[in-house]
């Protein structure tokens, strides 16, 4: 740039401050300062209700409403009802036990921890980590044979390993 480019343009800022600062300190300062507030002191009293009235409007409300004593006793009798009917429930579930049965498709490639997480799934087996294992230790880990096979819960773990793996 030009030095007579450069020193018109600062000329022009400087003109412009002074002009600027000129107004600002010849101004006459006026403060306006904001109305005060008119304190107003109000007190409020809040009326307390009866227990009738706190009851009729819970109860007009549609809720209900019952004295502590009552409501520990029908508490109780709740968690007496529950606890029976676990027992129930568990007598039940120990006659009848229930027997999974799965598909499983072994493809080219899959390893006995993905059986293993398939047959997790199938609620088969029960842990996927020591299925591969008990696998390992059978020394059949080579020899997973790609293809469809049932099992279900009622054989035992060595059934499945020879159902899915050569022997």
């Amino acid at each position: 740039m030009k030095i007579n480019v450069v020193s018109s343009f600062a000329a022009g800022i400087l003109l412009a401050s002074s002009i600027c600062g000129a107004v600002y300190f010849t101004e006459d300062p006026v403060v306006t300062k904001a109305a005060p507030k008119p304190t107003k002191t109000e007190q409020t009293t809040v009326v307390q209700p009866t227990e009738a009235e706190m009851k009729d409007m819970l109860l007009a409300a549609g809720y209900v409403v019952q004295p502590k004593a009552e409501y520990d006793k029908t508490l109780d009798a709740a968690k007496k009802a529950a606890s029976a009917a676990a027992n129930t429930a568990n007598t039940n579930n120990n006659s009848k036990k229930i027997a999974y049965r799965a598909v499983i498709s072994v493809t080219q490639g899959m390893t006995s921890i993905d059986v293993g997480k398939m047959l997790v799934k199938s609620k088969i087996v029960s842990d996927a980590f020591k299925f591969s294992k008990d696998v390992e230790k059978k020394g059949v880990e080579k020899n997973l044979r790609p293809g469809t096979f049932t099992v279900d819960t009622e054989m035992t773990y060595d059934q499945v390993i020879a159902t899915i793996f050569k022997p």
